[in-house]
């Protein structure tokens, strides 16, 4: 192959030795060192994770649930009328939060309950494209449908219910999304592409909380503020984004062929079949299984730093609205870039490596937001963003590691365990966030509750030794 053929398409390099001795590609046959992929289909399938991120970053962290959902537009005129500084005011914003968990908490429960059968059905079947399609879909559909939701009390749970369906239908469009990493990438190249998508999905997020910023500034080009309409059109906006920015991945990245030796089962008997498949992944491939228990936690951490960082930098560090979205442009920029470079680090030294020193890079930096809280927002300003550094390139690497772990063919069942497992463990940040608060009487001490939960996932992690994994039959 020449050297032109090299610079168009993407992994056509066979592995070399320093890659294979870190153990991250034990599971992977070697004849896809030789796969060729074209970079139509790596921008293609990156492009998909930019696509979906304003609902993330815009709609479920920094405006929609955090700035209007839980404004007093959705609390009794009555009680509004008693003052902000009224006790039932507070606890009638204090419901409002409360509302979105319990939203939320009812979304993981789905989440955890289908993810995996669907990314099982999906694989044995060979529709794992038409999946994501669906998925995305959906997410377009209830995105879109926050523009009806008015600045009423009567609304609330409507917003509250979109929210928490686009979170169901964005993770199962995820599971198939991640299984195709696969498709789109080598061994050699496995850990860049996957720091390719999560860079672009940060990118991606810091584009539209930057035209929210412009919209703002301008007072959205004379919309009236009136019924929460400027946040019911951002609504509107980012799902026509995803409409947009997912159209590529359906284009150009071809579906696979249904797996061979995967039985077709109903719906309800492919429960009994995970069931089976979990107790044979732990017999014959214990290393992934404890992957698997080890993402679980430390990705909750991760979940946290996120849910949390907001509410952090408000309560904790007095910053203003317009200063925590500020604050989000920030954070997704140095996330996005630390995300993409990280990927090669991924490549050369191992998916392992870098989680292990990213976790490390968390535990610190959330101790010094702890501990030099007392010298003001320089600090947040400074180890907040530290703790952002490292939470996309553990992100990445724990995608393109389960990846290099899972034989072909069983992507989408495995990526969906992946997704449930994550799930399972989504209660330890709000637990640990709210009990360190509630022993200590100070938000800042939610965030040891946050870092105990990363070092908990940094040991467990010592003992995965992905060389060790056997392959799955």
């Amino acid at each position: 192959m020449t050297d032109k053929q090299a610079d168009d398409e993407v992994g056509q390099v066979p592995v070399p030795p320093t890659i294979a001795r870190t153990g991250a590609v034990a599971a992977v046959p070697s004849e896809l060192d030789d796969k060729v992929v074209p970079r139509k289909q790596v921008w293609s399938w990156a492009l998909w994770d930019w696509a979906t991120q304003p609902f993330n970053t815009v709609i479920l962290t920094f405006v929609f649930a955090a700035l209007y959902l839980t404004s007093e537009s959705f609390i009794d005129p009555e009680i509004v009328a008693l003052g902000e500084d009224d006790p039932a005011f507070r606890s009638a914003l204090d419901q409002l939060a409360a509302g979105i968990g319990f939203a939320g908490l009812i979304a993981g429960i789905l989440i955890a309950l289908v993810a995996p059968v669907l990314g099982q059905r999906a694989d044995a079947a060979g529709n794992r494209k038409l999946w994501l399609g669906i998925g995305t879909g959906l997410l377009v559909l209830s995105t879109a449908g926050l523009y009806f939701v008015e600045a009423a009390p009567a609304w609330f749970w409507l917003g509250a219910s979109l929210i928490a369906a686009g979170s169901v239908f964005s993770e199962i469009a995820g599971v198939n999304y991640n299984a195709m990493l696969n498709q789109v990438s080598t061994p050699r190249t496995v850990g860049r592409v996957s720091g390719l998508g999560w860079g672009f999905g940060y990118l991606g997020g810091i584009i539209a909380m930057v035209i929210v910023v412009i919209a703002d500034s301008f007072d959205f080009f004379g919309l009236p503020a009136e019924n929460g309409l400027p946040f019911r059109v951002i609504a509107l906006g980012c799902a026509i984004w995803i409409v947009l920015f997912s159209i590529p991945i359906f284009l150009n990245v071809p579906e696979v062929p249904p797996a061979p030796g995967r039985e077709r089962v109903s719906f309800f008997r492919s429960y009994a079949v995970l069931v089976k498949d979990i107790g044979r992944l732990y017999r014959e491939s214990r290393q992934t299984f404890w992957f698997l228990l080890a993402a679980a936690v430390y990705r909750d951490g991760l979940a946290g730093v996120f849910a949390f960082g907001a509410i952090l930098a408000a309560v904790a560090f007095g910053f203003s609205d317009t200063e925590v979205i500020i604050f989000g442009i920030a954070a997704n920029l140095v996330a996005g870039v630390s995300t993409i470079a990280a990927g090669r680090m991924d490549d050369r030294f191992g998916a392992r490596t870098v989680i292990l020193a990213a976790l490390g890079g968390l535990v610190i930096a959330g101790l010094l937001v702890f501990l030099l809280a007392p010298l003001g927002t320089i600090v947040f300003w400074i180890f907040g963003l530290a703790l952002t550094i490292f939470v996309g390139p553990v992100q990445a690497a724990s995608r393109s590691l389960l990846a290099r772990v899972t034989p072909p063919g069983r992507e989408g069942e495995i990526f969906g365990l992946y997704a449930t497992t994550g799930r399972a463990a989504s209660f330890l940040s709000p637990a640990l966030w709210a009990l360190f608060i509630t022993l200590f009487g100070a938000t800042i001490f939610g965030v040891l509750g946050i870092v105990v939960i990363l070092a908990v996932g940094f040991v467990l992690m010592l003992f995965v030794k992905p060389g060790e994994h056997a392959k799955i039959a």
